[in-house]
């Protein structure tokens, strides 16, 4: 797939709560699937997201077309996991574009 890859790590003690929360939301009008440590969510533009959840971490990898707009991607995940996070947000995102 060509196009950007960006990665963030999320410091937080709820990351596969919120990694559940995320998934189960977005279940309904993308294609996901996910457990309590790992998840991927596949949007209609064909972004990929794929988290991982560790105690003290939740783990971005988000795929994103070179025909869309890989900060506007960004910026959708983490505003959603924000609103789940909504005790400790706003949750400390250090988006890193990674070769694709």
């Amino acid at each position: 797939m060509s196009g950007s890859v960006s990665v963030a790590r999320v410091p937080t003690l709820s990351a596969s709560r919120y990694l559940q929360q995320l998934a189960k939301h977005w279940s309904h009008k993308m294609t996901v699937t996910f457990s309590e440590e790992e998840g991927v969510i596949t949007f209609p533009n064909e972004s990929r997201l794929e988290m991982q959840a560790s105690d003290d971490t939740l783990d971005l990898l988000l795929h994103v077309p070179a025909n869309e707009d890989a900060a506007r991607m960004r910026d959708v995940v983490a505003s959603h996991l924000d609103r789940f996070a909504f005790r400790e947000a706003p949750l400390t995102f250090d988006w890193q574009e990674r070769a694709a």
